[in-house]
């Protein structure tokens, strides 16, 4: 068991969010109860995550995607009094930390991603520094393609390049597909992240270099899992990871 105090420091020397222009405040985001001693991990503060935190006994709950956002409607109706209310009702506290989480060279979603299907980053890219890329033994496309598949257990969107060897991967995970242009630059034969809009598409056909979109919801999974898992050893904490599925 430790204090809601220590558990928040120990997250924020870790993650560094004061390093971060981020899009939502990043740290706790709704204070519960002072001592904590079960702590519940998943990808989004959802109604359902919150939910079955509560069947599970959490005192806490960590999070990529928090329930604050910029430019969001401030007024606390419908989904966000629905989300809060079961928080404050059960005195559950919420920690979210989106770019940060995105950034963490060892605990991180792109960092724990890029280790789970074997690459070791030697590189980053992109805005803030939050895209990885690492050299690879020469591969195909649709290797990478099975490899994803495997981690995530979904169908994988690609847009094939110009067929070249694969030999230098990039990856960033979410919705990151804005940073293809940047992972081109680097040096990249293949991008992978978790989302396409209509542009990549063309930019994979015209320059050569592949494009993945292998699952926002799917990419992010292993962050919070990276941090919980260190936090829970390094605070003597009761962990769970509870995954609720996402199509996006």
């Amino acid at each position: 068991m430790t204090d809601r105090a220590a558990l928040e420091r120990q997250l924020n020397q870790w993650l560094e969010p004061s390093r971060f222009k981020d899009y939502g405040p990043n740290g706790l985001q709704v204070e519960g109860r002072a001592e904590v001693n079960r702590l519940v991990c998943g990808v989004t503060a959802s109604l359902a995550l919150i939910d079955a935190a509560i069947d599970a006994g959490a005192d806490a709950i960590l999070v990529h995607h928090g329930l604050f956002w910029r430019g969001q409607d401030g007024r606390v109706t419908g989904w966000m009094k629905q989300r809060l209310a079961r928080l404050i009702q059960h005195d559950i506290n919420l920690f979210a930390y989106h770019l940060p989480l995105d950034a963490h060279p060892e605990l991180g979603n792109n960092a724990q991603l890029g280790k789970r299907l074997g690459w070791a980053a030697d590189g980053r890219f992109g805005e803030q520094d939050l895209g990885f890329t690492a050299a690879v033994e020469p591969t195909t496309l649709e290797a990478v393609n099975t490899q994803l598949r495997g981690l995530t257990g979904r169908e994988v969107t690609s847009v094939a390049g110009d067929g070249r060897p694969l030999r230098r991967v990039a990856w960033c995970s979410g919705g990151a597909q804005g940073y293809f242009e940047s992972a081109i630059a680097a040096g990249a034969d293949v991008f992978v992240t978790g989302e396409i809009s209509e542009p990549q598409a063309h930019y994979a056909r015209e320059t050569g270099v592949a494009f993945i979109a292998a699952g926002h919801h799917a990419t992010e999974r292993y962050g919070v899992q990276g941090v919980g898992e260190r936090v829970a050893a390094e605070l003597g904490l009761d962990y769970r990871f509870i995954d609720v599925p996402n199509p996006a």
